[in-house]
């Protein structure tokens, strides 16, 4: 059960204190988070709420943008180990139902948890938004060529999320939201959500709509290895194979915001040494969901949109803030 103290109250602070962290820190933070433009502060520790800081006093549901797609992964994770996905090698088409037409498409369902699916879509998801706007998303998809072999190169692209939603849904005869009812949501009590599509279909890069508390739910569901409240809702070889780095994602692109990427999850990488190792969702803007397994933390973040690069100062908050205040060890962040 997650207990829940209230940011800035002194049972907040005390809880705080109890688990280790700076409340100094934390409350400096508060009015930095502020200044950058923060709408959500929200740390879990050993399972319980130890810091929580609303810009409209009370953690609101809200999109969480690109933090979909880790959440579309874990139910993909949860599928595999039901036996209703055979493997993540199988092609993505063998479970699409299309014309015959696109038998030899090659894109396997790796490929695209990994974001190395080969086709043409210009780095930050440039095609997105036509993709939104086509009668039928998968088709527009599956229509892009394939400019690099399947596997090769890393290109951020929210339409072979989709194609993965696709996938669930064929796979389990439920849509997705269906089945993240049964198998995940469910479980870990989330009720307050809402998550968008097309054609029956839940988109499977953006479109959901949860609290603070509820994504932060999954994330104390992977520091605890997929067990919640005794039981087991998905494998730990599942979460170690899709928090690990699959490529080198964007750990290159200035500033730091991404790092390298696994099956849909970012992972953390070149950070100085006082950081500590952590694996997050991120969304548009500066929404992250940090799992810092040596701490047994979860952070969630959510910022007002004000530009992809403005996500910098959610990454301030995380590790000057936050992570000092875990660790007591000044956490700076590589910028330029």
């Amino acid at each position: 059960m997650i207990k829940s103290h209230t940011a800035g109250s002194s049972s907040g602070e005390a809880e705080a204190a109890v688990h280790g962290l700076d409340t100094d820190k934390l409350n400096e933070m508060n009015d930095t988070a502020r200044q950058y433009g923060m709408r959500s502060v929200l740390i879990m520790k050993d399972g319980r709420k130890v810091w929580e800081w609303h810009e409209q006093g009370a953690d609101r549901i809200g999109s969480v943008y690109s933090c979909t797609k880790s959440v579309l992964s874990a139910l993909i994770g949860i599928a595999l180990d039901e036996g209703r996905i055979r493997s993540v090698d199988d092609r993505a088409v063998e479970y699409l139902n299309l014309p015959n037409s696109f038998d030899g498409h090659p894109v396997t369902i790796k490929q695209l948890l990994t974001m190395t699916p080969g086709y043409d879509w210009p780095d930050f998801d440039k095609p997105y938004k036509e993709m939104k706007k086509a009668d039928d998303w998968v088709q527009y998809v599956l229509n892009r060529p394939l400019v690099h072999n399947p596997g090769e190169v890393f290109t951020y692209n929210s339409g072979g999320s989709h194609l993965l939603s696709v996938v669930l849904t064929r796979a389990t005869g439920r849509s997705t939201l269906a089945y993240a009812r049964e198998k995940l949501f469910g479980p870990l009590g989330i009720r307050r959500l809402r998550w968008g599509g097309q054609h029956g279909i839940q988109e499977g890069g953006a479109g959901l709509y949860l609290t603070a508390e509820d994504l932060a739910k999954l994330g104390i569901l992977y520091v605890n290895q997929g067990v919640w409240e005794g039981s087991r809702l998905l494998s730990a070889g599942w979460i170690n194979e899709s928090t690990r780095p699959h490529s080198k994602g964007l750990v290159n692109y200035r500033p730091s915001i991404y790092g390298n990427y696994g099956y849909h999850w970012w992972v953390s990488a070149e950070q100085p040494e006082e950081v500590p190792a952590y694996y997050f969702a991120f969304g548009y803007g500066g929404q992250y969901m940090a799992v810092v397994p040596e701490y047994n933390t979860v952070v969630v973040l959510r910022k007002n949109l004000a530009g992809r690069n403005k996500a910098i100062l959610s990454r301030r908050i995380l590790h000057e803030y936050i992570f000092s205040s875990l660790t007591g060890k000044t956490c700076n962040i590589i910028e330029g």
